[in-house]
């Protein structure tokens, strides 16, 4: 192995542990919490997604499985409520080892789009891998447990969609603002070039993490309304107790700052290309 390989395989394995770390810390962060279970984090699998895209299916595969594996140790208290230990095999794979393992394939589109939209359709795509093993280990391995024997099927997948989905649209719109504002392709993580030449300026990032933000708010104002407390169903009654006039209200404020602060940068890239010529 030449010296040069050896370095760019040390730099990646460096680095794919930095974000395995990074994506432990983010799963700990829990922007809600359900009532029966199940929680959505601060863009957890976001980082397992950049490696995937950064280094190749490969990386991001190994990577899924180490991150998998720390969260079935963090969650071990599951595995006492099944009770045989082909039970514990099937929660162990489905609900952890293969569930966060299909996070890997989140760099699949890299040369198939533009950045932002590859990331944004890898991460869409992962997030459906991961619903579909949790919906197939509730169907199969929790039925007569935690979720009813009958129509198993159907609950498994309004129970599991509860958190899924938000954990789905704020990991897909971290990614689409990280791939929009950062360079994920080079040696390292930068800036985009051609945004360094053309002016840009810290009014974008705010502007895009404005809106970032408005969105997690509202997703979570949401979602902490649609699961029921009593049966974990999807229950969409829940539409009638979220506190529209509040969210209506932050979402607006953010989407006006976020305007001018990209009008702003607007002019800044427009001045600074007038001096150019």
């Amino acid at each position: 192995m030449s010296k040069n390989a050896s370095v760019s395989k040390t730099r990646k394995l460096v680095e794919a542990s930095i974000m395995v770390a990074i994506a432990t810390v983010l799963s700990m962060i829990k922007l809600l919490d359900l009532p029966y279970g199940g929680s959505v984090t601060a863009g957890s699998m976001l980082p397992i997604i950049i490696i995937s895209y950064r280094h190749g299916i490969k990386w991001g595969l190994v990577t899924g499985f180490v991150f998998g594996i720390i969260q079935q140790l963090l969650g071990i208290n599951t595995l006492s409520y099944v009770t045989t230990w082909q039970s514990i095999v099937a929660v162990i794979l489905l609900d952890y080892i293969v569930a966060f393992l299909v996070i890997g394939f989140g760099g699949l589109f890299r040369k198939r789009a533009p950045q932002p939209r590859a990331l944004l359709i890898g991460t869409t795509a992962v997030c459906i891998l991961r619903f579909l093993c949790h919906v197939i280990s509730g169907a199969t391995v929790w039925a007569g447990l935690s979720i009813p024997t009958n129509a198993a099927l159907i609950y498994s997948i309004g129970y599991n969609a509860t958190y899924m989905i938000p954990e789905t649209v704020v990991t897909a719109v971290l990614a689409y603002y990280i791939g929009s504002v950062l360079d994920l392709s080079g040696i390292t993580i930068a800036p985009y070039s051609k945004a360094r030449r053309t002016g840009f300026a810290i009014q974008k990032w705010i502007g895009g993490l404005l809106v970032c933000l408005a969105l997690i708010f509202d997703v979570r104002n949401i979602f902490s309304n649609l699961q029921n407390a009593e049966t974990g169903d999807f229950d969409v009654t829940g539409f009638a107790s979220v506190n529209w006039a509040m969210l209506g209200i932050v979402t607006s404020i953010c989407i006006v700052a976020a305007i001018v602060l990209f009008n702003l940068n607007y002019n800044n890239r427009y001045e600074a290309g007038s001096d150019v010529k």
